[in-house]
């Protein structure tokens, strides 16, 4: 589903949603209310896409960005995340394009994660207008990437969506020609720069100086940014919405503290005590995946897993299940969940927390789909405080902590006891190391104060064994 998008009020379900969804104000601070998808010039295709979804109102980036992505601009455009900025440079890109055209299109984005959502939101977009994505990102064998950008499969792909060293990559290759690039867009700059894409962008975006039409999405425009955009566009349009995140608006959000070793136990407890429609778990991990499915069906929860190493065939099954509503459970990995086109998520738990905040709001998106209500609750580790805070400046809200009283915690795993004594043995050790420098250390006698005493409390019983004996020769003697 396509995120950042007003709610055609026909489609509600007013026994599904949070009161009356969200309150006037709230729609205003997030939608264009004064503007439909058909104002902005969009052709009949893309618009087809659009109201079959159910939407009808654009967010305000997208209210801004996209008539001015129309007329050819180059725009840097600045909004929170989940605030639509993604349809907000893809719909104008797929209506300016053409299909027939490989390679027209480029869009940087800082992770593979991240490739490969926005590649899924360009296909899904332009589901009626038949425009080609392939995603490349490091991390995946680079065979079946080539295969998919080969010309002489008779159909490659318009639209290149990659991480920036991929990128090189098989540009360096000549599978990845920049020639054909009419259109280069650049998703989420501020992290690209921060995690160190310096360079590959500028090498990029220098190779690409025949002129396409360059858009800039960020959540933060800081100088550097600017400068950046200003010297590889054409008289830039800027473009900053202060609306607030349609996702983070829409989720009922929380934090559990856990243990590590608890994780299973709280998630079952979770399981057992709430009514949920369908709930999402992610785990960073495959093995993760694996682990806490088969933990849930020893539990007697009817939980499945969905990752990268399983068999098509498999994957079908439980994709089959999910559209007949036969499943109430889904475990899943951040990139095997890509695909999942689901209404009825009800809540999302995030197993393991993400590296990426940007990864944290695309996952609890998904149980906001349609203008619906959601639940997100995340588990937190004693060690991944700065991970939370670290998500909570990027969604500008302060995620409250939860707690169950009925809920037991386990007794600390073996392993664990003994790695803390190991740890406490190892500290004591260097405790007691000294190096040449440091002094030795001083015994604590109970002693009267001594005024001949030095200010450590030492107190001096006799000339040193050595002394300094050298003479100099003054002629002070002399006068």
């Amino acid at each position: 589903m396509v995120e950042g998008y007003g709610q055609n009020p026909a489609r509600a379900s007013p026994s599904r949603t949070r009161g009356a969804e969200t309150s006037t104000l709230t729609m205003q601070e997030i939608f264009d209310l004064t503007k439909t998808f058909a104002d902005l010039g969009l052709r009949d295709a893309l618009l087809e896409g659009i109201t079959k979804r159910g939407f009808r109102n654009p967010t305000h980036i997208q209210s801004s960005l996209i008539p001015a992505a129309l007329k050819g601009r180059d725009v840097l455009g600045q909004a929170k995340t989940g605030s639509g900025k993604t349809a907000a440079f893809g719909l104008p890109l797929l209506q300016l394009l053409n299909p027939e055209d490989a390679f027209s299109a480029l869009v940087l984005v800082p992770t593979r994660e991240l490739a490969v959502q926005v590649a899924e939101e360009l296909t899904d977009l332009g589901s009626f207008a038949n425009v080609g994505v392939v995603a490349v990102y490091g991390g995946q064998p680079i065979r079946k990437q080539m295969t998919k950008l080969d010309p002489s499969s008779g159909n490659p792909p318009a639209i290149i969506v990659g991480t920036p060293g991929r990128v090189m990559d098989l540009n360096e290759r000549r599978l990845l020609p920049y020639q054909h690039v009419r259109f280069a867009i650049l998703d989420e700059v501020d992290r690209m720069l921060d995690i160190g894409f310096r360079d590959d962008i500028k090498k990029i975006l220098t190779a690409l100086r025949k002129g396409p039409q360059t858009i800039f999405v960020s959540a933060t425009i800081s100088p550097e940014i600017e400068r950046l955009a200003r010297s590889y566009m054409k008289d830039p349009e800027k473009i900053v919405s202060v609306a607030k995140s349609l996702t983070v608006e829409r989720v009922s959000q929380s934090y559990l503290p856990v243990e590590p070793w608890d994780k299973r136990r709280l998630l079952l407890h979770l399981l057992s005590h709430e009514e949920a429609a369908l709930t999402l778990v992610f785990c960073r991990m495959k093995r993760t995946v694996d682990e806490v499915t088969e933990f849930l069906k020893e539990k007697k929860i009817d939980a499945f897993a969905m990752h990268g190493d399983m068999y098509q065939a498999k994957r079908d099954k439980v994709m089959e299940r999910l559209r007949e509503g036969n499943l109430k459970v889904l475990v899943a990995s951040d990139l095997a969940s890509r695909g999942l086109d689901v209404e009825d998520i009800s809540h999302v738990i995030n197993y393991d927390l993400p590296e990426d905040p940007e990864i944290y709001v695309h996952r609890i998106g998904r149980t906001a789909r349609a203008g619906r209500a959601g639940i997100a609750w995340s588990f937190v580790c004693p060690d991944q405080g700065q991970l939370l805070s670290n998500i909570e400046q990027l969604a500008n809200v302060e995620i409250p902590k939860k707690e169950y009283p009925d809920f037991v915690p386990g007794p600390i795993p073996r392993a664990v006891l003994e790695r803390r004594e190991a740890d406490a043995k190892r500290k004591d050790e260097l405790a007691v190391q000294r190096n040449r420098f440091q002094p030795p250390p001083i015994e604590e006698v109970t002693r009267k104060a001594d005024a001949n005493a030095f200010p450590d409390g030492m107190v001096p019983v006799a000339m040193p064994d050595k002394r300094m004996g050298g003479r100099i020769r003054t002629t002070r003697g002399g006068r």
